[in-house]
């Protein structure tokens, strides 16, 4: 399986404080890969490093064969990027929010035509699409921005905490369309949540991150394994627990 993303011993710190202490994974094609790790473990620095918005000190990291950092223009339309505190334009609906989208990616107004309807049944908002996105709750604005985000058929997108914000109903449609997404494609996800059953039932491959390195990496069921566990989030527990007491 060829790979997709390649991070190799990667450092990053603020004002001083390490964050990332020689973080190596790897990505492989049509695979959702987990990060997981407690708030401040250094999770959205390592994704927000992917996608070329921070510089690592350190490292290597290649994604889709280019340095995310000094990748030409095109690399952009190559991958899709969800914050976990994404904001949206109030003063538009959320229809013209998906053609404004759509037109930066599109190549032809069929490709144009195929990506919007393709959010819209995604976000499944329904008449609200026309309604100015000032209007949404968190929930909404959420599922307009996941849809946003598969729309342009990345062949990688990072997602930080896909589903926060989403009731039980949307959480579970959003999983099976992020699954159904790599399936159809051949793309690759790496995503970050903090929702154990969602890693267990999204994630081919997990790698647990605490005190700003990999503790352990592979599928759910090899941790759950390792540590002796009945689900992943007692594994996780297991692994990183002890790390954050420090």
């Amino acid at each position: 399986m060829a790979e997709t993303v390649i991070v190799e011993d990667l450092y990053r710190g603020y004002s001083g404080k390490p964050v990332l202490q020689g973080v190596s994974f790897t990505v492989g094609e049509s695979e959702i890969f987990g990060l997981i790790g407690p708030n401040g473990a250094g999770k959205t620095t390592t994704l927000r490093i992917l996608v070329g918005l921070l510089r690592p000190e350190s490292g290597r990291v290649s994604v889709l064969g280019y340095e995310p950092w000094s990748a030409p223009e095109d690399f952009k339309r190559m991958i899709s990027y969800l914050p976990e505190e994404a904001g949206v334009y109030k003063h538009l609906t959320g229809r013209d929010y998906l053609r404004l989208l759509a037109g930066l990616y599109s190549s032809s107004p069929m490709e144009m035509r195929e990506m919007i309807e393709y959010a819209e049944t995604l976000s499944g908002l329904g008449r609200s699409l026309d309604a100015k996105m000032s209007t949404y709750s968190k929930g909404m604005k959420r599922r307009l921005l996941l849809a946003a985000t598969l729309m342009t058929r990345p062949r990688l997108a990072v997602l930080d905490e896909p589903t926060s914000g989403l009731d039980v109903y949307y959480s579970v449609a959003m999983r099976k369309a992020i699954k159904e997404y790599v399936e159809n494609t051949g793309a690759s996800v790496i995503l970050s949540s903090h929702n154990m059953l969602e890693v267990e039932y999204l994630c081919d491959r997990v790698a647990f991150l605490g005190g700003g390195r990999i503790v352990a990496a592979g599928t759910p069921r090899e941790l759950r394994e390792k540590y002796d566990a009945g689900n992943l989030e007692e594994a996780y527990i297991r692994a990183v627990g002890g790390i954050i007491g420090e």
